[in-house]
Order: structure tokens, then C-alpha cells, then sequence
């Protein structure tokens, strides 16, 4: 199975693979958690943030996706996710796909803004960034879609929601 969390930066993709990992783990299931950003690091950032750079981050995380499905592990991806083609191969090609989509107010994501994106395209210093000149496509389908402009503890209720689905399914 894989669990794939999508959303613009800053609406909480990571925060609730990790609790969905923890979750999982503490049940006795093995959980590979992938993590976009991370998936960069790991092949030492030889990709720019280019459309044709971001096709090729996406695709290498798809195919590693399920790479690690085909070995019976429960894969959760947190990615930013803007190519609907991408959704669509995984729609085709996995096992079994969960697709989670975070949506959450634009003036709280610049509010988080951890990496800084958000403030750094506000003056003027950086393009192509998600939700801002650079489109994002909602999902035409989720699985399920969650408003996170809540509370941290709330929104993690979420990860209990989905673990419990996933516990549910036959793997």
C-alpha cells in the first residue's frame, strides 16, 4: 500500500506521514516513509526546481514508491505532488493507493513557511514556487482531503483515521 500525502509547503504533509509511520510502526507493520525533500537530499540535490527538474524528482519517488510496495512494505510519501500524471501512474501502477490531500489557508502556509518560500518569493528572490506563480493542481480525486486550519493535535487525529484505514486493508 501506499499512502500518498500531497499539498503545498507548509500544510503539514510531513507532520502527518511521521505520525502515520509512528503509528503504523507501533502496530507491528513495516513503513517506509518517503519524503520529497528528503529524496533530494539522498541524491545530493542534482535536480533544480525547473519543471523538467521537478518531473524527474517525481518520477524517481514514484518508481521508488513502488519499488518498496512490491516488497510488502507500506510506503507513506509526503510530496508536494503538482503533476496529475503522477497521480495517475500511481492510480495505475500501485497495488494500492491512498491519495491525501492537505489543503490549508494560503496566509497560514506563509505564516509556517519553514523554508522559507513563501518570504523569499514575496521579495522578489525566488520563482517557481508551488501555490504562488508556480500552478498547483488540486486533485480531481482524493481519497480523502483534509482543511488543516486547525489545531496540531486535531489535525493529527487525522493520522489515526488513516492508520486505522490502512489497518484495515488487505495488504
Amino acid at each position: 500500500m501506499v499512502v500518498w500525502i500531497i499539498g503545498l509547503s507548509g500544510s503539514g504533509k510531513t507532520t502527518l506521514a511521521q505520525e502515520i509511520s509512528s503509528l503504523l510502526r507501533k502496530k507491528g507493520r513495516t513503513v517506509a516513509l518517503v519524503d520529497g525533500d528528503v529524496m533530494r537530499e539522498i541524491f545530493h540535490n542534482d535536480l533544480d526546481y525547473s519543471l523538467e527538474g521537478r518531473w524527474r524528482n517525481a518520477s524517481r519517488i514514484c518508481e521508488l514508491c513502488r519499488f518498496l510496495e512490491n516488497q510488502g512494505i507500506i510506503v507513506v510519501c509526503s510530496i508536494l505532488s503538482i503533476f496529475r500524471e503522477s497521480r495517475s501512474w500511481n492510480r495505475e501502477k500501485f497495488n494500492s493507493y491512498y491519495e491525501v490531500f492537505i489543503d490549508a489557508p494560503m496566509n497560514q502556509l506563509i505564516s509556517r513557511d519553514s523554508k522559507g518560500l513563501y518570504s523569499k518569493y514575496l521579495r522578489g528572490e525566488l520563482k517557481l514556487v508551488a501555490g504562488m506563480d508556480l500552478e498547483f493542481p488540486i486533485p480531481d480525486t482524493p481519497d480523502l482531503t483534509i482543511y488543516n486550519d486547525k489545531s496540531l493535535s486535531a489535525f493529527l487525529q487525522y493520522a489515526v483515521q488513516i492508520t486505522n484505514y490502512i489497518s484495515g486493508v488487505s495488504l
